[in-house]
């Protein structure tokens, strides 16, 4: 009986300790003129996904246009 109280008491103590995580900060937007954080995205070409990601610090000087399609390839 020892072993069977003493599991139940383990298995409890976390539950009780857990607390709600805290929320992350909501991020901030860019202002127009403001220059972008440097980020990592997979690209598409005319012939299908690009094999190797894009980086935008390798296109510094150059004109960037980002564009989300959130219903590519869905069904809505």
């Amino acid at each position: 009986m020892k072993r069977i109280v003493l599991l139940l008491g383990l298995a409890a103590a976390p539950l009780a300790a857990q607390q709600p995580a805290p929320a992350p900060p909501a991020p901030t937007p860019l202002a127009m003129g403001v220059e972008a954080p440097d980020f990592t995205l997979s690209a598409a070409t005319l012939a299908g996904v690009s094999p190797s990601p894009i980086h935008l610090k390798d296109l510094r000087g150059k004109t960037v246009v980002i564009a989300f399609f959130y219903q590519a390839r869905t069904k809505g």
